[in-house]
């Protein structure tokens, strides 16, 4: 586990410690929890440290005013953050608003704690690629001088999994006979199973023999991807990939943009929101509700039901 307990930064600043000040409740109630529990705890921590500790964090909560959240939203976007980042702070912000309220950590003089609200992001589109783009991207990917990266990128499609997922996984999550991965730890902490179509253990099949190969481990405890010069997992994929992307003409696109093209392509033959929810593994229906506009002939031929009964 990460010991960032023992450094000088746990003590909350001007001397107020405790759950006396946003940054006593982080550091001495919610950073010990949540190193246990979350699998991002240590980003978490950095960008608490980064972004709140100094401004935020060491106001008293008599002082964490609603004009004090919107001043500091303010300075996060004179900083020269993406839009995107801002609200991922947002995001922090109103989770630890929450949690200090929902664990009854506050003064009793304190009956209501401000909120950040996200910032628009009307230039932002979902990208889905078509069949002739995904063909495009994975020859591209052949052709660049990665040992794995064309495998890696026909994983992604075909499960839609995250990329540090994929990155990160070894031969023992995998049991090839019945066609299942178990993530041991997934994005919000928890394991979670993915399913393999006969393409996506071909895929595997030939990530193993690529393996063998260039002479590297492929036991129980290797990783599927390895990285041939450090004999450990890749820490990125991203140079390779942008190289493949450019030459296949499709510089717009990003490694996560095919999980949402693997949802859309499912989505566009038939298959339920529920279901691309489970094969996603997103914790709640709302994540998934983005997909909802790929479907609207299907929705609309299943008002037709009703018309039939009715004639």
């Amino acid at each position: 586990m990460w010991k960032f307990f023992d450094s000088p930064s746990r003590a909350a600043p001007n001397g107020l410690s405790g759950p006396t000040c946003l940054n006593g409740f982080f550091y001495d109630h919610y950073a010990p929890l949540a190193e246990l529990r979350t699998r991002s705890f240590r980003h978490k921590y950095l960008t608490y440290t980064k972004h709140f500790a100094t401004c935020l964090g060491a106001l008293p909560w008599t002082a964490l005013t609603q004009a004090q959240v919107n001043q500091w939203l303010s300075g996060q976007m004179a900083s020269g953050l993406k839009r995107s980042t801002v609200n991922k702070h947002v995001i922090l912000f109103n989770h630890l608003m929450k949690q200090a309220h929902e664990w009854d950590v506050l003064p009793d003089t304190i009956r209501r704690l401000p909120k950040a609200e996200p910032l628009s992001l009307s230039d932002y589109r979902q990208r889905f690629l078509s069949q002739v783009e995904i063909a495009r991207l994975v020859a591209a990917c052949d052709r660049v001088n990665h040992p794995f990266l064309g495998l890696f990128i026909r994983l992604l499609i075909l499960t839609g999994a995250r990329k540090g997922e994929a990155r990160l996984m070894r031969w023992c999550d995998l049991d090839l006979q019945t066609g299942l991965w178990i993530v041991p730890r997934s994005k919000n902490g928890r394991s979670r199973r993915i399913h393999l179509s006969q393409a996506a253990l071909e895929v595997l099949h030939n990530a193993r023999i690529r393996s063998q190969s260039l002479g590297l481990a492929h036991g129980p405890d290797a990783p599927v991807f390895t990285n041939p010069r450090s004999r450990q997992p890749y820490g990125s994929f991203h140079i390779a990939f942008f190289k493949a992307r450019d030459a296949a003409g499709l510089p717009e696109v990003r490694i996560h943009d095919l999980r949402h093209t693997f949802a859309s392509l499912l989505i566009n033959k038939g298959v339920s929101l529920y279901e691309v929810q489970e094969l996603l593994g997103h914790s709640s229906a709302a994540m998934t509700q983005r997909y909802a506009h790929l479907q609207p002939n299907r929705l609309r031929s299943r008002t037709e039901i009703v018309g039939r009964m009715l004639q």
